[in-house]
C-alpha cells in the first residue's frame, strides 16, 4: 500500500493547498538509496560511502540499479556527478521505464567525452515501444566537478526533463491529435553505467580508453515523489488511484499549474534550445523525411 502523506513538493504546492483548501497527497520517499532502490547487476561494481553511492565501469563490467517499486505520475530526482577526465565511450543513464515490447520510457543519457570536450546529455521518449525521439544538448556547467540534480516530471499532460530545476525538454500530451501519450503503464526508475563506444562519443569514432578505468559516476539525494503502484494492480486501477479524484484527495501533479510551463520556465526552455541544443530529431530530415507528427504540433 502506498504511503500517502500531506507533503507539499514546493512553495507553489503549499500555496495551492491554501487556495484549494484540500489536502495535497503524494508519495514522498526518503533520499536513502536502499529505501528506494536495489542493485540490479554487478554488485561488486557498487561503492558505498555513507549516503554517497558510486557506480564503476571497467573492462569487465558496468553496473546498474532499479527502484523497488513502480510508479504512475509524479517526479523523480537524483543528484549525479559524472565521470571525470577522459570518459569517451561511456554512458551514464538515469531513466524511467515500464516493461515489455510496448513499453514507455523516459531517458537521460550522459554521453562521455574526451578530456576538455563538453559532456552531451541525450534525452529520449519511448511511447508504446517506439523511441527515436532523441535530443542532445550541452550543459551550461561542468557536470563532472560537482553534483547537479536531474529530474523527470510526469503527469497526464506532459513529460518534462529538468536539470537543476531548469526545463530542458517538454513532451506534451497530444492525444487530441491522435498521437499516443505514455499514461497507462507504471514505470520503474533506473540508472546504470556501461560501455557504448560504438556510438556514444562522436558517433563511435572515439573509443573507450581502458587505461583510464575505472570510470566512476556518483549519486546522492535520491527523491521519488510519485504514486506507487502495487504489482498486482491493473493499469486501469493504477490510473484511477494515481489521479486526483473528488473530495479531499488531490495529487500535486494534477494541479492546473502543473499542466504547462510557467512563463519563467518557458523562457528557460527557450534559452536552452537557443544556446545548448546540438541535435533534435524533429529537424533531422535525413532520418525523418516526413516530420514526425508530434514535432509539427509541439510548441517546444
Amino acid at each position: 500500500m502506498a504511503l500517502e502523506v500531506s507533503v507539499p513538493s514546493s512553495m507553489a504546492s503549499l500555496l495551492l493547498v491554501l487556495c484549494y483548501g484540500m489536502v495535497m497527497v503524494g508519495v514522498v520517499n526518503s533520499a536513502r538509496f536502499y529505501e528506494l532502490f536495489r542493485p540490479s547487476w554487478a554488485l561488486d561494481h557498487f561503492i558505498y560511502e555513507g549516503d554517497l553511492l558510486k557506480l564503476k565501469l571497467d573492462n569487465y563490467s558496468g553496473a546498474g540499479f532499479e527502484s523497488k517499486s513502480r510508479y504512475l505520475f509524479g517526479k523523480v530526482t537524483a543528484q549525479i556527478k559524472l565521470v571525470e577526465g577522459d570518459s569517451a565511450g561511456t554512458v551514464t543513464a538515469f531513466y524511467m521505464s515500464s516493461d515489455g515490447p510496448t513499453h514507455n520510457e523516459f531517458d537521460f543519457e550522459f554521453l562521455g567525452n574526451t578530456t576538455g570536450e563538453p559532456y552531451l546529455v541525450q534525452t529520449n521518449v519511448y511511447v508504446n515501444g517506439v523511441g527515436n525521439r532523441e535530443q542532445r544538448l550541452s550543459l551550461w556547467f561542468d557536470p563532472t566537478k560537482d553534483f547537479h540534480s536531474y529530474s523527470i516530471l510526469w503527469n497526464q499532460r506532459l513529460v518534462m526533463f529538468l536539470v537543476d530545476e531548469t526545463p530542458i525538454r517538454l513532451h506534451t500530451n497530444l492525444e487530441h491529435r491522435g498521437i499516443p501519450f505514455p499514461k497507462d503503464q507504471a514505470m520503474g526508475v533506473y540508472s546504470s553505467i556501461w560501455n557504448a563506444d560504438d556510438w556514444a562519443t562522436q558517433g563511435g569514432r572515439v573509443k573507450t580508453d581502458w587505461s583510464h578505468a575505472p570510470f566512476v559516476s556518483s549519486y546522492k539525494a535520491f527523491e521519488i515523489d510519485a504514486c506507487e503502484c502495487p504489482v498486482a494492480t491493473t493499469a486501469a486501477d493504477n490510473l484511477k488511484r494515481c489521479s486526483s479524484g473528488g473530495g479531499e484527495k488531490r495529487y500535486w501533479w494534477d494541479e492546473p499549474t502543473m499542466s504547462e510551463l510557467t512563463l519563467h520556465q518557458s523562457h528557460q526552455l527557450m534559452w536552452v534550445r537557443a544556446k545548448h541544443i546540438v541535435y533534435d530529431y524533429c529537424t533531422d530530415t535525413a532520418r525523418f523525411p516526413v516530420t514526425p507528427a508530434e514535432c509539427v504540433h509541439h510548441r517546444h
